[in-house]
């Protein structure tokens, strides 16, 4: 049966028993002082499953890495956590430039598995360290706890930016909304002064016989007042409710 652990590799069988067909998750095998490291290629975009990256330290020291041929594989995985710290700083580089929630949504779309995977390589190489007393494991585990701690700060970053977004477009929208109901209202209040004055006139301006078509000019002032005075009534009972 096909195993991901490459054949030259001259591991103890009891780390091949260990490994299937598929790396599965990011962890640290030690048996009879051989280590096998397993971690993940950085996540991309709509990927579902994680590619592998294999490390295998000797009791020697030696290191082996997947793809690396016979050169030592020791570089191959510094580049590999180099390359984490790059993502994570291109990311946190749009944070500091964007501008509308879109623009964080997106990088926290993005900034999410990658802080899932600096968590598992920075615990990956905690049991590789328990397992092995060597400076060089060391270092690297203390990278990867800075790498997880950057992606932490960069996932919660991004969400507070998002959620500062999203509270002020809202505020925006609200204080807008609040314009309109005010320019609704003083129209209100305009139509109520001069609905009565319209109504009178619109009923006055009806051609019927009404006995009032010799009535002198001062009844038109009177109604013309009258009429306003009724607009102000009703006016001021909009303005106070």
């Amino acid at each position: 049966m096909a195993q991901v652990i490459p054949d030259a590799w001259q591991v103890p069988a009891s780390i091949r028993q260990r490994v299937g067909v598929q790396a599965g998750r990011q962890r640290a095998i030690v048996e009879e002082g051989h280590l096998l490291l397993i971690l993940h290629e950085l996540p991309k975009e709509n990927e579902i499953t994680r590619a592998a990256k294999l490390f295998w330290r000797a009791p020697d020291g030696a290191w082996r890495a997947t793809g690396a041929g016979q050169s030592s594989g020791l570089p191959v995985l510094k580049r590999h956590l180099d390359a984490l710290r790059g993502a994570l700083q291109q990311l946190d580089a749009r944070v500091d430039a964007g501008k509308s929630a879109q623009d964080f949504f997106s990088v926290l779309n993005e900034a999410t598995p990658l802080q899932r995977t600096s968590r598992n390589t920075h615990k990956a190489l905690q049991e590789a360290r328990d397992g092995v007393d060597d400076k060089e494991i060391i270092s690297l585990r203390d990278t990867a706890g800075e790498l997880e701690r950057a992606a932490e700060l960069l996932v919660g970053d991004a969400r507070n930016a998002l959620d500062f977004t999203v509270a002020k477009n809202a505020e925006a929208q609200a204080a807008s909304g609040a314009q309109a109901v005010e320019a609704q209202h003083r129209l209100n209040l305009l139509a109520a002064l001069f609905f009565p004055v319209t109504a009178i006139g619109s009923i006055l301006g009806i051609n019927l016989h009404t006995g009032l078509e010799g009535a002198p000019p001062v009844l038109f002032w009177i109604v013309l007042v009258l009429a306003f005075a009724v607009g102000f009534a009703i006016r001021g009972s909009l303005a106070k409710k």
